[in-house]
């Protein structure tokens, strides 16, 4: 009886540590929805690990400079344009070489996996709408949610999400169905959630679009 609970503790404690190490394993840090990263003055390989759906940003010690990731058709010179949307969106997983400047790197693209985390088609979330009723929440911008958003689902772009987290108090152990246009932006949501203490969190993986596209009712 000693040692298996012994080896419990062990077990236990060996998965705790794991979990830790491979949220460590991710680079920079989340402001406003965003995922900067910061860009050092040497001229060794640059190393990132980033989110499937990460905005990211990189901070450059000087500029400006050309940014290419061709396996993803990336290619922006930084710093961007005021007139420009200041980040660039990691929309698949894979490990993905590319240039800054004359330097090189790799930047590794991992899916979000979580034990409180879940990702439905929109089959599956109109399923689990019709028999739980969750509280649906759109994080897309005011534009994009006065054009079509899900039947009773409640907006809250993601760039405000982490100083509205208030708001969503009552919602801390009870189930919550984040979307976005394409499941970008949800799963950064989701991720913001989930570090805040969030428990039952599910994204709509492939977004609104393939929501409309199944049919499923709107408003």
């Amino acid at each position: 009886m000693k040692k298996a609970v012994i080896l419990f503790i062990i077990l236990t404690f060996t998965l705790l540590s794991c979990s830790a190490q491979e949220e460590s394993d991710i680079s920079g840090s989340l402001k406003g929805g965003l995922r900067y990263l910061a860009v050092d003055s040497g001229n060794k390989p640059l190393e990132y690990t980033v989110y499937r759906g990460d905005y990211i940003v990189l901070e450059l010690p000087a500029g400006p400079q050309t940014f290419s990731v061709p396996d993803l058709d990336i290619e922006v010179s930084l710093p961007q344009p005021a007139s420009e949307k200041p980040y660039v969106k990691m929309k698949e997983s894979g490990v993905f070489p590319f240039t800054l400047g004359e330097r090189q790197g790799t930047i590794t693209v991992v899916e979000l996996t979580e034990a409180h985390y879940t990702e439905f088609t929109a089959e599956e979330a109109a399923a689990f709408i019709n028999q739980t009723e969750p509280l649906v929440l759109d994080v897309r911008t005011e534009g994009e949610y006065r054009a079509g958003h899900l039947v009773g689902a409640s907006l809250l772009p993601v760039q405000v999400l982490t100083e509205n987290l208030d708001k969503l108090e009552p919602y801390k152990d009870k189930d919550i169905l984040i979307y976005c246009a394409s499941g970008n932006r949800s799963t950064v949501a989701s991720r913001i959630l989930i570090d805040a203490g969030f428990t039952r969190i599910y994204n709509l993986r492939y977004g609104y679009g393939n929501w409309v596209r199944g049919g499923f009712p709107v408003e």
